[in-house]
């Protein structure tokens, strides 16, 4: 999560939903940002099977032409889903050429974001190591959450001591 003094506006009270984070970078998608736009054709089929907000979330600042589709799945991560890869903790990126009817018959949920963002080698710690970022562990509900905008308060405020009461900051740290 974002800290409030990151003042980067690309992340502002951002919730990260990490992909994979290894020795060559880190790649994730911002979880708390639903936009205004739906897909489009032809990847409006798979609109049925969105998540609500019901809409194309905002990924990340990096390539805006790239769809990212995260499912949360019915059956445990061990088995196999074709057009789908299991990333983790129950949540699986699919494959949105795919047929949806076919994908979505193993998944819950679908949540789709427009871009994602990315971190070279070693520029992810050193934001961490300065204090931009909060490392915490997140759930599946988190990512498929039905309320984005309150995603950020609500994740710090399940934290012990005193990241809680950063769930508390006012949006203009000048106002406090």
């Amino acid at each position: 999560m974002a800290t409030p003094p990151l003042e980067d506006p690309n992340f502002d009270r951002t919730v990260v939903f990490m992909i994979e984070h290894a020795e060559d970078g880190a790649i994730g998608v911002i979880i708390n940002r639903p936009l205004t736009d739906r897909l489009e054709e032809p990847l409006d089929r798979w609109d049925g099977h969105l998540s609500e907000p019901a809409l194309l979330h905002d990924g990340g600042p990096v390539d805006h032409t790239a769809l990212v589709g995260l499912a949360s799945a019915r059956r445990p991560a061990h088995a196999e889903v074709e057009n789908a890869m299991p990333i983790g903790d129950g949540i699986w990126s699919v494959d949105l050429s795919a047929d949806p009817i076919v994908v979505m018959a193993h998944f819950d949920s679908l949540r789709v974001f427009r871009g994602y963002a990315g971190w070279s080698p070693g520029q992810l710690e050193t934001e961490i190591r300065s204090g931009a970022w909060i490392v915490a562990t997140g759930t599946v509900d988190d990512v498929f959450s039905d309320d984005p905008a309150g995603l950020w308060r609500r994740v710090l405020s399940r934290q012990t001591g005193r990241l809680a009461w950063l769930a508390e900051a006012p949006d203009d740290l000048d106002l406090n």
